[in-house]
């Protein structure tokens, strides 16, 4: 329904709170849904909704302009054991699968006009030195196969006349949260170093790109299908090494042998011995501007 609420699930999120916050600031109608409505921040325009993760209620979809999806269980939020799996699997899939069914026992004037959903560069899987637009084969392993199942339950959403767009973030910087704390934290500490031989493609985009790549695809109808979060200048494993050291003064003596990696992640240790070399072809296309297209500038941004 066109200039109706944004609903933003996963709105306590790292991503979600940050476009919440931008999307508040420009006065726009919020309906913010989390397992943790309480941590939430509502005021004039905003309302919040809880859920279980997997199912909306119907009056928070109700007459929505867009609806974006965010939420989903944390990739490195422990051992990936099969219970962790199985929830990082239904808690994207399922909970997928079910607003698009909650949008189609919508009359078609109540329905959004889009949908946002989130995905990842796992897509592509480990490719070595290709490059990787948003027109490369989805790659092989359990988070590639988790994204294509992912932006396919989205992409049924085209098919009750709702636009959709599927961000593929890669890891996104910020101080707030994320993987960048714990990265910094491990190089203050003197326990900072490249993983493994530190050659492969290292996907990153900063926070506030990120706000600006999921602000754009709520309005903007030329933003259908795949869109890849990552910034355009790419950066090797070694080179995010070296540019943190630099940042935060510290040494970078100590690097993760694979096999380490391999043991503490099992099947999820592609995700970051794996090689990536995804660029931002669509984004650029568009004539997207980038507030901190190098990683030099993301890290000295939330980190000096």
């Amino acid at each position: 329904m066109a200039g109706g609420p944004v609903v933003i699930t996963g709105a306590s999120g790292l991503v979600g709170r940050a476009l919440a916050a931008r999307l508040q600031a420009e006065g726009r109608p919020l309906r913010l849904v989390s397992r943790a409505p309480a941590r939430l921040e509502t005021g004039a325009g905003v309302e919040a909704f809880g859920w279980d993760g997997l199912t909306l209620e119907t009056k928070a979809l109700e007459g929505a302009g867009t609806l974006v999806h965010l939420a989903g269980e944390p990739i490195f939020g422990g051992v990936p054991t099969r219970k962790r799996r199985e929830r990082m699997w239904t808690s994207r899939i399922r909970s997928t699968k079910n607003l698009v069914e909650g949008l189609a026992a919508l009359p078609a004037s109540l329905r959004p006009g889009a949908l946002v959903c989130a995905s990842a560069v796992g897509y592509y899987g480990d490719r070595g030195e290709e490059e990787l637009p948003e027109s490369a084969a989805p790659g092989d392993g359990f988070l590639a196969d988790l994204c294509v199942a992912w932006e396919g339950e989205a992409a049924h959403a085209e098919e009750l006349g709702v636009r959709v767009a599927c961000l593929r973030f890669g890891v996104v910087l910020s101080r707030r949260g994320g993987a960048l704390p714990l990265l910094a934290l491990a190089f203050r500490l003197g326990l900072g170093g490249r993983i493994g031989r530190g050659r492969q493609w290292f996907p990153w985009l900063h926070l506030d790109d990120a706000v600006a790549l999921a602000r754009r695809a709520l309005d903007d109808a030329a933003v259908r299908g795949a869109l890849n979060a990552v910034a355009p200048h790419a950066v090797r494993n070694l080179e995010l090494t070296r540019t943190l050291a630099s940042v935060l003064r510290r040494p970078a003596l100590l690097p993760a042998p694979a096999f380490a990696v391999r043991l503490a992640l099992r099947d999820l240790a592609v995700e970051l011995l794996g090689s990536r070399h995804v660029v931002p072809a669509r984004a650029e296309s568009l004539g997207q501007r980038f507030v901190h297209p190098t990683l030099a500038s993301a890290l000295a941004a939330e980190l000096t």
